[in-house]
């Protein structure tokens, strides 16, 4: 997998491949058309809280990198010694703000923001943020970030059904070389909240632990790694 500046990994799960679109297959092809295509406007994604916003932007990351473009992730929940972090992405092609809602109202990052923005516009890359929420609902203070965040395409991300998660969580495992049986499965969906980023962290926690103990999943031995309450 690239290696990304500030020491950011991707996921080696978290590709296009690996998500289950649902409804959301539009979007994931106008994700792909940033990762291949230069100057495209800014991109706003939003939806809740494990409905896979990460996963895409680290997709498109990817995808970009597949195909010799420069890509950067930068997760805005992380708590990076200052907004001078973000220096030098504007020289990628693609970047990708995850969280954009952790730094509204903080001057430094939006100075900081408005000026990568119009530095990616004026050399041809491309903008792609993720929030909880759809811009007008963001709380951000500079004028000027807000209109030319306002005036990027905005996608909402739907959440999956069961099915789907159920879906996704299999193509996950896939992708980790991992065998995921149906009652593993099943008891992940029904002893864990019903939100795919919780479903994925676990799936990861437990694919750590059958490498690291040479273990084939079973549920006594997911129910020892997860530890969860009432078990």
């Amino acid at each position: 997998m690239e290696q990304l500046p500030l020491g950011v990994r991707l996921r080696a799960a978290s590709t296009f491949a690996s998500f289950q679109a649902g409804a959301n297959a539009p979007l994931v092809a106008e994700l792909e058309r940033r990762a291949a295509t230069p100057g495209l406007p800014v991109l706003w994604l939003h939806g809740p809280p494990g409905a896979g916003r990460t996963h895409l932007l680290q997709a498109a990351c990817a995808r970009a990198g597949a195909l010799g473009r420069r890509s950067g992730y930068l997760p805005l929940a992380e708590r990076w010694p200052s907004a001078e972090i973000v220096a030098g992405l504007e020289q990628l092609d693609l970047v990708c703000l995850d969280d954009v809602e952790r730094v509204a109202g903080d001057a430094a990052w939006e100075r900081a923001l408005f000026g990568l923005h119009n530095e990616l516009a004026e050399r041809g890359g491309s903008l792609v943020v993720s929030a909880g929420a759809a811009p007008a609902a963001v709380p951000i203070a500079l004028a000027d970030l807000r209109s030319r965040l306002l005036a990027g395409i905005v996608w909402q991300l739907r959440p999956l059904d069961e099915a789907q998660q159920g879906r996704a969580l299999v193509a996950r495992a896939q992708a980790l070389g991992l065998e995921l049986p149906d009652d593993i499965l099943q008891y992940l969906q029904r002893r864990l909240p019903r939100d795919l980023g919780t479903l994925c962290e676990a799936l990861d926690r437990l694919d750590a632990a059958a490498l690291s103990q040479q273990r084939r999943l079973t549920v006594p031995f997911a129910r020892s790694v997860l530890q969860l309450a009432g078990d």
